[in-house]
């Protein structure tokens, strides 16, 4: 089964996909803050990392750069969550280091398609 950090300062958002992905058989760990989602990500060794870009703290684009930074998790791959949809965006998160990215409101299908992609790198 793999583990997915979810980092996510929404409560509302946090409980619907994690129950989402529990469904789908993921174990996911949850953060809450950018911060949180560094240490998260370098003490649980997730096998892929779900970060919303709005985050209290650290952003997501900090966060991400500072994950990607730690040499024994530079690989685990990182999906921007984010309502940001604006021309720029979804470049400004791969300059952050995210591998791939999605929109909220979240489309699960996609999403789920695009972990399943990351998982199997």
């Amino acid at each position: 089964m793999a583990k997915i950090l979810l980092v996510e300062d929404n409560e509302m958002n946090r409980d619907m996909l994690s129950r989402r992905l529990q469904r789908k058989g993921y174990e996911v760990v949850i953060a809450t803050d950018g911060e949180q989602g560094v240490v998260m990500a370098r003490s649980e060794r997730p096998d892929l990392i779900l970060m919303d870009m709005s985050l209290p703290v650290l952003d997501g684009w900090e966060a991400t750069r500072a994950i990607k930074a730690i040499p024994e998790i530079t690989t685990v791959p990182v999906i921007a969550l984010t309502a940001h949809a604006m021309a720029g965006d979804q470049e400004k998160c791969f300059a952050a280091g995210c591998d791939d990215y999605d929109t909220k409101p979240v489309d699960l299908p996609r999403l789920l398609a695009k972990i399943e992609v990351l998982l199997q790198r």
